[in-house]
């Protein structure tokens, strides 16, 4: 019984690690340069440091992700397409043949096509 039990737990994390190394395709769908904390400049100085936050949609989710240094400062194009993986927060891409690392800082699902937002309840009764 616990032979069976090994197995099927080494079975299911094979499993989830070779999912996690899957490209997927995706679209940069927006930037918006967001603060990512702030720097001591002199004594009594500070300045706030700025990042970039893209907005990147895969066919079922849209992933918020920022850079994971202010220094990286190069602007990715908005409507590119790129190839990414996912590990744990952090998420690999290519544009235009070029790597990148960011962090991920949230995730949510894509709309569905054509998908009509819910009625608003009518206050009044019928008669």
């Amino acid at each position: 019984m616990r032979k069976m039990l090994l197995m099927l737990a080494v079975v299911a994390l094979g499993t989830s690690a070779a999912a996690a190394k899957d490209i997927m395709q995706g679209t940069i769908v927006s930037e918006n340069s967001v603060s990512c904390g702030t720097e001591q400049k002199g004594h009594k100085q500070t300045v706030e440091l700025m990042c970039q936050e893209y907005v990147i949609r895969t066919d079922t989710t849209e992933y918020h992700v920022r850079q994971k240094k202010e220094e990286h400062k190069a602007l990715l194009p908005v409507n590119a397409p790129v190839e990414l993986t996912l590990s744990k927060d952090r998420m690999k891409f290519k544009v235009n043949g070029k790597e990148y690392e960011m962090l991920v800082v949230s995730e949510s699902a894509v709309p569905a096509a054509g998908a009509a937002p819910a009625p608003a309840p009518n206050p009044q009764p019928q008669q």
